[in-house]
Protein backbone atom coordinates (compact mmCIF):
# COMPACT_ATOMS: atom_id res chain seq x y z
CA UNK A 1 0.00 0.00 0.00
CA UNK A 2 2.65 2.31 0.71
CA UNK A 3 4.45 1.09 -2.24
CA UNK A 4 1.33 2.42 -4.49
CA UNK A 5 1.30 5.87 -2.29
CA UNK A 6 4.63 6.85 -3.42
CA UNK A 7 4.12 5.99 -7.36
CA UNK A 8 0.99 8.27 -6.96
CA UNK A 9 2.52 10.79 -5.20
CA UNK A 10 5.52 10.24 -7.78
CA UNK A 11 3.22 10.76 -11.00
CA UNK A 12 1.03 13.71 -9.04
CA UNK A 13 4.56 15.48 -9.15
CA UNK A 14 5.72 14.83 -12.57
CA UNK A 15 2.44 15.99 -14.17
CA UNK A 16 2.87 19.10 -11.77
CA UNK A 17 6.13 19.98 -13.08
CA UNK A 18 5.35 19.04 -16.56
CA UNK A 19 2.33 21.63 -16.03
CA UNK A 20 4.66 24.47 -15.09
CA UNK A 21 6.60 24.42 -18.30
CA UNK A 22 10.03 24.09 -18.27
CA UNK A 23 13.22 26.37 -17.65
CA UNK A 24 14.21 26.87 -21.24
CA UNK A 25 12.53 29.76 -22.20
CA UNK A 26 15.11 32.51 -22.88
CA UNK A 27 14.27 34.79 -19.40
CA UNK A 28 13.59 31.85 -17.42
CA UNK A 29 16.92 30.41 -17.77
CA UNK A 30 18.79 33.48 -17.28
CA UNK A 31 17.43 34.14 -13.95
CA UNK A 32 18.91 30.36 -13.12
CA UNK A 33 22.21 31.32 -14.69
CA UNK A 34 22.25 34.47 -13.01
CA UNK A 35 24.89 32.27 -10.13
CA UNK A 36 27.27 32.63 -13.31
CA UNK A 37 28.02 36.18 -12.57
CA UNK A 38 30.47 34.22 -10.06
CA UNK A 39 29.80 30.94 -8.94
CA UNK A 40 31.59 31.40 -5.47
CA UNK A 41 29.60 34.16 -4.27
CA UNK A 42 26.53 31.42 -3.28
CA UNK A 43 24.30 33.11 -5.65
CA UNK A 44 21.41 30.80 -4.91
CA UNK A 45 21.16 32.87 -1.49
CA UNK A 46 22.52 36.45 -1.94
CA UNK A 47 21.48 38.26 -4.99
CA UNK A 48 19.28 40.85 -7.14
CA UNK A 49 15.98 39.73 -8.21
CA UNK A 50 14.16 41.55 -11.33
CA UNK A 51 10.84 43.31 -10.35
CA UNK A 52 8.42 43.33 -12.86
CA UNK A 53 7.13 44.63 -14.98
CA UNK A 54 10.18 46.37 -16.17
CA UNK A 55 8.74 49.54 -17.68
CA UNK A 56 9.25 49.39 -21.57
CA UNK A 57 8.92 51.32 -24.65
CA UNK A 58 11.44 54.20 -23.93
CA UNK A 59 13.28 55.81 -27.28
CA UNK A 60 16.79 55.50 -25.61
CA UNK A 61 16.00 55.85 -22.01
CA UNK A 62 19.44 58.03 -20.35
CA UNK A 63 18.21 58.70 -17.14
CA UNK A 64 15.69 57.46 -14.95
CA UNK A 65 15.00 59.41 -11.28
CA UNK A 66 12.40 58.34 -8.47
CA UNK A 67 11.78 61.88 -7.27
CA UNK A 68 10.54 63.31 -4.14
CA UNK A 69 6.97 63.45 -5.15
CA UNK A 70 7.11 59.56 -5.93
CA UNK A 71 6.77 60.19 -9.40
CA UNK A 72 8.84 58.14 -11.42
CA UNK A 73 10.89 60.25 -13.92
CA UNK A 74 12.96 58.53 -17.04
CA UNK A 75 14.69 60.88 -19.64
CA UNK A 76 14.60 59.86 -23.06
CA UNK A 77 14.59 60.78 -26.97
CA UNK A 78 11.23 62.27 -26.70
CA UNK A 79 12.13 64.38 -23.29
CA UNK A 80 10.98 63.98 -19.35
CA UNK A 81 8.45 61.05 -19.50
CA UNK A 82 6.72 61.24 -15.98
CA UNK A 83 5.48 57.99 -14.49
CA UNK A 84 3.65 56.68 -11.38
CA UNK A 85 4.53 54.25 -9.41
CA UNK A 86 2.76 51.46 -11.08
CA UNK A 87 5.10 52.62 -14.48
CA UNK A 88 1.90 54.09 -16.18
CA UNK A 89 2.80 57.19 -18.54
CA UNK A 90 0.69 60.20 -16.99
CA UNK A 91 2.96 63.10 -19.62
CA UNK A 92 5.64 63.84 -21.50
CA UNK A 93 7.52 67.40 -21.60
CA UNK A 94 9.37 68.23 -24.69
CA UNK A 95 12.65 69.08 -23.40
CA UNK A 96 15.71 69.15 -26.38
CA UNK A 97 18.23 67.31 -26.10
CA UNK A 98 17.51 66.01 -22.64
CA UNK A 99 20.18 64.02 -20.36
CA UNK A 100 19.68 64.18 -16.96
CA UNK A 101 16.91 65.13 -14.28
CA UNK A 102 16.55 65.50 -10.45
CA UNK A 103 14.47 66.52 -7.92
CA UNK A 104 15.62 69.02 -5.19
CA UNK A 105 13.54 68.47 -1.72
CA UNK A 106 10.71 71.49 -2.64
CA UNK A 107 9.45 69.30 -5.93
CA UNK A 108 11.39 71.90 -8.06
CA UNK A 109 12.43 69.21 -11.36
CA UNK A 110 15.88 69.93 -13.19
CA UNK A 111 16.37 68.52 -16.52
CA UNK A 112 19.65 69.11 -18.46
CA UNK A 113 19.38 69.74 -22.17
CA UNK A 114 20.14 72.08 -24.84
CA UNK A 115 18.86 75.48 -25.80
CA UNK A 116 18.76 76.98 -29.37
CA UNK A 117 19.13 80.82 -28.07
CA UNK A 118 18.66 83.47 -30.49
CA UNK A 119 22.22 85.50 -29.50
CA UNK A 120 24.69 82.57 -28.13
CA UNK A 121 23.39 80.19 -30.85
CA UNK A 122 23.10 76.15 -29.70
CA UNK A 123 23.88 75.60 -25.99
CA UNK A 124 24.38 73.15 -23.03
CA UNK A 125 20.95 74.23 -20.75
CA UNK A 126 19.41 73.22 -17.40
CA UNK A 127 15.86 73.62 -17.12
CA UNK A 128 14.00 74.42 -14.22
CA UNK A 129 10.54 73.20 -13.57
CA UNK A 130 7.72 73.11 -11.26
CA UNK A 131 4.47 70.97 -10.53
CA UNK A 132 6.03 68.36 -12.97
CA UNK A 133 3.51 65.90 -10.80
CA UNK A 134 0.24 67.74 -11.36
CA UNK A 135 0.34 67.96 -14.90
CA UNK A 136 0.32 71.55 -14.64
CA UNK A 137 4.15 72.13 -15.12
CA UNK A 138 5.85 75.38 -15.23
CA UNK A 139 9.26 76.52 -16.82
CA UNK A 140 10.22 78.57 -13.95
CA UNK A 141 14.20 79.47 -15.09
CA UNK A 142 16.76 78.48 -17.49
CA UNK A 143 20.82 78.02 -17.07
CA UNK A 144 22.28 78.72 -19.59
CA UNK A 145 25.99 78.16 -20.66
CA UNK A 146 28.15 80.12 -19.88
CA UNK A 147 25.78 82.85 -18.74
CA UNK A 148 25.28 80.79 -15.85
CA UNK A 149 28.87 80.73 -15.12
CA UNK A 150 30.51 83.92 -12.68
CA UNK A 151 33.36 83.66 -13.95
CA UNK A 152 32.48 83.72 -17.90
CA UNK A 153 30.20 87.29 -16.82
CA UNK A 154 32.98 89.20 -18.50
CA UNK A 155 34.27 87.24 -21.52
CA UNK A 156 33.19 86.94 -24.90
CA UNK A 157 31.58 84.63 -26.59
CA UNK A 158 33.96 81.64 -27.54
CA UNK A 159 31.71 80.18 -30.19
CA UNK A 160 32.05 76.61 -31.42
CA UNK A 161 34.11 76.25 -27.99
CA UNK A 162 31.17 76.82 -26.26
CA UNK A 163 29.04 74.71 -28.40
CA UNK A 164 30.97 71.96 -27.60
CA UNK A 165 30.42 72.34 -23.85
CA UNK A 166 28.02 69.78 -22.15
CA UNK A 167 26.55 69.37 -19.07
CA UNK A 168 27.08 65.91 -17.85
CA UNK A 169 25.07 65.57 -14.73
CA UNK A 170 23.02 67.21 -12.01
CA UNK A 171 21.92 66.63 -7.85
CA UNK A 172 20.59 68.76 -5.31
CA UNK A 173 21.57 68.87 -1.49
CA UNK A 174 19.49 68.86 1.85
CA UNK A 175 19.18 72.19 1.70
CA UNK A 176 18.13 72.31 -2.11
CA UNK A 177 22.11 73.43 -3.07
CA UNK A 178 22.62 72.16 -6.56
CA UNK A 179 25.70 70.36 -8.12
CA UNK A 180 26.19 70.89 -11.65
CA UNK A 181 28.70 68.99 -13.80
CA UNK A 182 30.17 70.29 -16.80
CA UNK A 183 32.69 68.90 -19.42
CA UNK A 184 34.11 71.07 -22.41
CA UNK A 185 37.97 71.88 -24.96
CA UNK A 186 38.94 74.81 -22.79
CA UNK A 187 40.81 73.67 -19.14
CA UNK A 188 43.28 76.24 -18.80
CA UNK A 189 44.26 75.82 -14.87
CA UNK A 190 45.92 79.37 -14.83
CA UNK A 191 43.36 81.63 -16.15
CA UNK A 192 40.47 83.58 -13.96
CA UNK A 193 38.20 81.82 -16.03
CA UNK A 194 36.88 78.35 -14.40
CA UNK A 195 38.08 75.12 -16.89
CA UNK A 196 35.12 73.98 -18.67
CA UNK A 197 36.01 70.71 -17.06
CA UNK A 198 34.08 70.62 -13.69
CA UNK A 199 31.75 70.81 -11.32
CA UNK A 200 29.76 74.04 -10.70
CA UNK A 201 27.49 74.97 -7.41
CA UNK A 202 23.96 76.88 -7.15
CA UNK A 203 21.70 77.93 -4.26
CA UNK A 204 18.39 77.28 -4.46
CA UNK A 205 17.62 80.53 -6.50
CA UNK A 206 19.78 79.35 -9.32
CA UNK A 207 22.82 82.01 -8.47
CA UNK A 208 26.17 80.46 -8.84
CA UNK A 209 27.59 80.07 -5.45
CA UNK A 210 31.02 78.38 -6.49
CA UNK A 211 33.02 76.19 -8.06
CA UNK A 212 34.64 72.58 -6.83
CA UNK A 213 38.27 74.04 -6.68
CA UNK A 214 41.47 72.17 -6.94
CA UNK A 215 39.61 69.02 -9.00
CA UNK A 216 42.36 68.59 -11.83
CA UNK A 217 40.36 68.92 -15.53
CA UNK A 218 43.33 67.81 -17.04
CA UNK A 219 45.37 64.93 -15.62
CA UNK A 220 44.50 61.45 -13.98
CA UNK A 221 44.03 61.32 -10.23
CA UNK A 222 42.27 61.07 -7.05
CA UNK A 223 40.89 64.43 -7.52
CA UNK A 224 40.61 64.93 -11.20
CA UNK A 225 37.40 65.81 -13.64
CA UNK A 226 37.85 64.27 -16.62
CA UNK A 227 35.25 63.43 -18.96
CA UNK A 228 32.85 63.99 -16.01
CA UNK A 229 29.74 61.38 -16.68
CA UNK A 230 27.42 62.31 -13.89
CA UNK A 231 27.67 63.19 -9.86
CA UNK A 232 26.22 62.19 -6.68
CA UNK A 233 25.03 63.06 -3.67
CA UNK A 234 24.03 61.96 -0.03
CA UNK A 235 20.25 63.62 -0.16
CA UNK A 236 17.84 61.53 -1.79
CA UNK A 237 14.02 60.74 -1.80
CA UNK A 238 12.03 59.69 -0.39
CA UNK A 239 11.59 62.55 1.75
CA UNK A 240 11.70 62.45 5.56
CA UNK A 241 11.62 65.42 8.81
CA UNK A 242 14.70 63.51 10.09
CA UNK A 243 17.59 62.02 9.23
CA UNK A 244 18.64 63.46 5.92
CA UNK A 245 22.24 63.48 4.94
CA UNK A 246 24.01 67.17 5.47
CA UNK A 247 26.82 66.02 4.07
CA UNK A 248 28.19 67.96 1.06
CA UNK A 249 30.43 65.38 -0.62
CA UNK A 250 29.69 63.76 -3.64
CA UNK A 251 30.60 60.98 -5.87
CA UNK A 252 31.29 61.32 -9.45
CA UNK A 253 31.86 59.17 -13.03
CA UNK A 254 34.65 60.22 -15.73
CA UNK A 255 33.73 58.78 -18.76
CA UNK A 256 35.25 60.35 -21.08
CA UNK A 257 38.05 58.77 -23.32
CA UNK A 258 40.08 61.93 -24.20
CA UNK A 259 42.68 60.01 -21.75
CA UNK A 260 43.12 56.61 -19.77
CA UNK A 261 41.92 57.33 -16.33
CA UNK A 262 42.76 55.24 -13.95
CA UNK A 263 39.87 55.79 -11.22
CA UNK A 264 37.32 56.81 -13.19
CA UNK A 265 34.68 57.04 -10.25
CA UNK A 266 35.91 59.24 -7.35
CA UNK A 267 34.49 60.19 -4.19
CA UNK A 268 35.02 64.06 -3.54
CA UNK A 269 35.07 64.83 0.44
CA UNK A 270 33.76 68.60 0.62
CA UNK A 271 33.95 70.35 4.19
CA UNK A 272 34.08 73.94 5.15
CA UNK A 273 37.18 75.66 6.74
CA UNK A 274 36.58 78.02 8.65
CA UNK A 275 39.34 80.31 7.41
CA UNK A 276 39.17 79.09 3.52
CA UNK A 277 36.07 78.48 3.06
CA UNK A 278 34.57 75.32 1.25
CA UNK A 279 37.27 73.00 0.67
CA UNK A 280 37.61 69.60 -2.07
CA UNK A 281 39.73 67.10 -0.77
CA UNK A 282 40.62 63.65 -2.11
CA UNK A 283 39.44 60.23 -0.39
CA UNK A 284 42.46 58.34 -0.18
CA UNK A 285 40.71 55.65 2.28
CA UNK A 286 39.50 53.88 -1.15
CA UNK A 287 43.17 52.73 -1.43
CA UNK A 288 43.22 50.89 1.70
CA UNK A 289 41.97 47.00 0.73
CA UNK A 290 41.48 45.30 3.24
CA UNK A 291 41.25 41.52 1.38
CA UNK A 292 39.53 40.16 4.91
CA UNK A 293 36.61 42.19 4.40
CA UNK A 294 36.24 42.18 0.21
CA UNK A 295 37.24 40.62 -3.08
CA UNK A 296 36.88 44.02 -5.01
CA UNK A 297 37.50 47.82 -4.57
CA UNK A 298 35.51 50.60 -5.68
CA UNK A 299 39.23 52.51 -6.23
CA UNK A 300 41.23 49.54 -8.00
CA UNK A 301 43.15 50.61 -10.79
CA UNK A 302 41.13 50.40 -13.91
CA UNK A 303 38.28 49.36 -12.20
CA UNK A 304 35.43 50.83 -14.96
CA UNK A 305 35.76 51.41 -18.61
CA UNK A 306 32.95 54.06 -19.51
CA UNK A 307 30.84 54.73 -15.84
CA UNK A 308 27.94 56.86 -17.25
CA UNK A 309 25.68 56.99 -14.07
CA UNK A 310 26.11 56.90 -9.95
CA UNK A 311 23.83 57.09 -6.72
CA UNK A 312 24.52 57.01 -3.58
CA UNK A 313 21.35 55.14 -1.15
CA UNK A 314 20.09 57.75 1.25
CA UNK A 315 18.92 54.60 3.82
CA UNK A 316 21.40 53.33 6.48
CA UNK A 317 22.99 51.05 4.22
CA UNK A 318 24.13 53.80 2.35
CA UNK A 319 25.75 51.27 -1.28
CA UNK A 320 26.89 52.60 -3.67
CA UNK A 321 25.61 52.04 -7.74
CA UNK A 322 27.29 52.66 -10.38
CA UNK A 323 25.92 51.27 -13.79
CA UNK A 324 29.19 50.81 -17.04
CA UNK A 325 28.00 51.21 -20.54
CA UNK A 326 31.43 49.68 -21.99
CA UNK A 327 30.88 46.66 -19.42
CA UNK A 328 26.96 46.41 -19.74
CA UNK A 329 26.88 46.01 -16.12
CA UNK A 330 25.87 47.44 -12.57
CA UNK A 331 27.79 47.73 -9.73
CA UNK A 332 27.17 47.53 -5.57
CA UNK A 333 29.29 48.99 -2.99
CA UNK A 334 29.14 49.94 0.85
CA UNK A 335 30.21 53.11 1.55
CA UNK A 336 33.59 52.15 2.68
CA UNK A 337 34.21 51.58 -1.31
CA UNK A 338 34.12 47.53 -1.16
CA UNK A 339 32.38 45.90 -3.50
CA UNK A 340 29.25 43.96 -2.65
CA UNK A 341 26.10 43.34 0.16
CA UNK A 342 26.84 42.87 3.75
CA UNK A 343 25.75 39.55 3.99
CA UNK A 344 22.98 38.26 6.35
CA UNK A 345 23.40 37.82 10.12
CA UNK A 346 24.87 34.78 11.65
CA UNK A 347 25.58 33.58 8.04
CA UNK A 348 29.32 32.96 9.51
CA UNK A 349 30.23 34.88 5.77
CA UNK A 350 33.25 37.50 6.99
CA UNK A 351 33.55 39.13 3.30
CA UNK A 352 31.19 41.14 1.36
CA UNK A 353 28.98 39.53 -1.38
CA UNK A 354 29.70 40.26 -4.68
CA UNK A 355 26.20 41.35 -6.04
CA UNK A 356 27.34 43.11 -9.48
CA UNK A 357 25.77 41.84 -12.36
CA UNK A 358 25.49 42.71 -16.61
CA UNK A 359 27.15 41.29 -19.56
CA UNK A 360 26.14 39.37 -21.92
CA UNK A 361 23.99 36.28 -21.27
CA UNK A 362 25.76 32.44 -21.95
CA UNK A 363 23.80 32.74 -25.02
CA UNK A 364 25.55 35.34 -26.16
CA UNK A 365 22.59 37.62 -25.85
CA UNK A 366 22.10 40.95 -23.67
CA UNK A 367 18.34 41.14 -23.61
CA UNK A 368 17.23 39.34 -20.46
CA UNK A 369 16.33 40.02 -17.25
CA UNK A 370 20.12 39.99 -15.56
CA UNK A 371 22.06 41.96 -19.36
CA UNK A 372 22.37 45.45 -20.11
CA UNK A 373 22.96 46.97 -23.42
CA UNK A 374 24.64 50.58 -23.19
CA UNK A 375 23.35 50.98 -19.45
CA UNK A 376 22.96 54.83 -19.28
CA UNK A 377 21.69 55.55 -15.94
CA UNK A 378 20.64 54.51 -12.14
CA UNK A 379 18.84 54.90 -8.94
CA UNK A 380 17.41 53.83 -6.30
CA UNK A 381 14.74 54.17 -3.45
CA UNK A 382 13.05 52.32 -1.05
CA UNK A 383 15.79 48.92 -1.43
CA UNK A 384 14.79 49.09 -5.26
CA UNK A 385 17.13 49.84 -7.94
CA UNK A 386 16.13 51.28 -11.16
CA UNK A 387 18.78 51.17 -14.40
CA UNK A 388 18.27 53.00 -17.38
CA UNK A 389 18.74 50.62 -20.36
CA UNK A 390 19.31 52.53 -22.91
CA UNK A 391 20.30 50.46 -26.09
CA UNK A 392 17.12 47.92 -24.64
CA UNK A 393 14.48 50.41 -24.40
CA UNK A 394 13.22 50.04 -21.01
CA UNK A 395 13.94 50.74 -17.21
CA UNK A 396 14.87 47.55 -15.23
CA UNK A 397 14.10 46.87 -11.85
CA UNK A 398 15.75 44.67 -9.10
CA UNK A 399 15.73 43.71 -4.99
CA UNK A 400 17.85 42.39 -3.20
CA UNK A 401 16.53 38.89 -2.58
CA UNK A 402 17.42 39.30 0.97
CA UNK A 403 15.07 42.35 1.25
CA UNK A 404 12.17 40.35 -0.52
CA UNK A 405 9.22 40.32 1.63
Amino acid sequence: MKKIFNVAVGLMLLLFFAACGTKEDDQTKQIFEQGKIDPDLIPNKIGYVPQYPFFNNFLNPVDVYVGFDEMIYVVDDRGLNILDQTGKLALIINIPGATDVTQDRRLHTYVLGRVNDPLLGNRAAVYHLINTATGNYQFIDTLIHPLNDESRRATANRQADDEAVQYTGITTLHDNTVYLTRIGPRNDVNSFVRPDNGVLVYDAEGKNIGFATGLNPNNSSLKSAIGISSIAGYSAPPQRLQGMSTSKSFLITQAGKSQNVEYRTLMINVYDDPELGTQYAESPQYLSFDNSKADRFLYESYRFKKPEDCFIAPDNLGYMFVVDSETDSLYVFTPQGYEGVNPPANSGITKQIIVSFGGFASDGTNTGPFSFNDPSGVCYNRRTIFVADKKNNRICRYKLSTDLE
